[in-house]
């Protein structure tokens, strides 16, 4: 039911356009109720974006799986091609869909707010594995937002060339300048214990033996 109403859907983008397609065209065309729709997807731009969401729980369970011993850096690029594998499992579909996406400013709007939720989750997670001073948050959110321009730049390239060459070379390469640039994320710190110091006043001229049997009687003071 739901792959019926997506395509249902495009068919009419790309038959009619996108604002003279109506909820009622899509489900009059694949055959069920306005219910049946809602039930699946909240408004008509949602549709356009089924995806989505379940990308984005994958991508939040990849990250939770991360026990700590990976460079966070490498994880939140290998969390990025999760999404790069959802566009590229039907390349046609995605290349209507960008195409689509151009033209309306709506969906464009829209995507960029699912892209936003992209970067937060890889934010969350650098900071969950930063040190927690505010240079270690400035350095998870410079590093989310580079992972998600990187991806997103290789990405449109193939969505541009209409789904044809190798799709995980350039993203790898894109993600690969990231990996290069910012490296591993600064760890957090190990706490030290404070050195002792201690400062001795001896007569000008005592003998040595005399100096240090005074350090030594400092120090057991202490």
């Amino acid at each position: 039911m739901r792959d019926a109403l997506v395509g249902a859907a495009f068919q009419l983008f790309l038959e009619r356009g996108y604002e003279e397609t109506t909820v009622d065209d899509i489900v009059a065309l694949a055959g069920v109720g306005r219910r049946s729709f809602f039930r699946y997807f909240p408004s008509k731009e949602d549709v356009v974006f089924p995806d989505h969401e379940r990308c984005l729980a994958d991508m939040t369970a990849f990250l939770a799986e991360d026990a700590g011993a990976e460079d966070p850096v490498r994880r939140v690029c290998d969390a990025a091609r999760l999404v790069l594998r959802m566009y590229a499992e039907n390349p046609t579909f995605s290349v209507q869909r960008y195409r689509l996406t151009k033209k309306v400013p709506g969906l464009r709007a829209y995507e960029l707010s699912v892209v936003w939720r992209y970067e937060r989750a890889l934010a969350e997670y650098l900071r969950g594995r930063s040190a927690g001073a505010r240079a270690d948050t400035l350095s998870a959110d410079v590093v989310a937002a580079a992972v998600v321009a990187a991806h997103n730049n290789a990405l449109r390239s193939w969505l541009r060339s209409d789904g044809t060459g190798d799709a995980d070379a350039a993203v790898d390469r894109a993600l690969g300048y990231v990996q290069n640039t910012f490296g591993p994320l600064p760890a957090a710190p190990v706490p030290t214990e404070p050195e002792d110091v201690v400062v001795v006043v001896s007569r000008r001229g005592a003998p040595m033996w005399r100096v240090v049997q005074e350090i030594e009687s400092a120090f057991a003071r202490g």
